[in-house]
């Protein structure tokens, strides 16, 4: 057993596998990232403030999915538009 700390409600819990959230706010989170993946499909080079500022979340929310491995980094590339 694992003994954590919901990144959400901050709420100590054990469980069978490493998790980072409670399963009262594993919907919030699940929730939350679908907007997330949703938002990137429809707009691919988007970065977190960006994200966060359409999506009404905070950058950090963007950030803690990407150290969890649930997103990823892409390169890449823009094009100057004409004047």
């Amino acid at each position: 057993m694992y003994t954590s700390v919901c990144k959400h409600c901050h709420k100590v819990f054990k469980s069978r596998i490493r998790t980072a959230c409670c399963n009262d706010c594993r919907s919030t989170d699940e929730n939350c990232f679908d907007d997330i993946v949703e938002y990137l499909r429809r707009f691919p080079n988007s970065n977190a403030v960006q994200i966060a500022e359409e999506l009404g979340i905070s950058a950090y929310v963007v950030l803690k999915f990407l150290e969890e491995g649930r997103l990823e980094l892409s390169r890449g590339t823009f094009s100057r538009l004409e004047d």
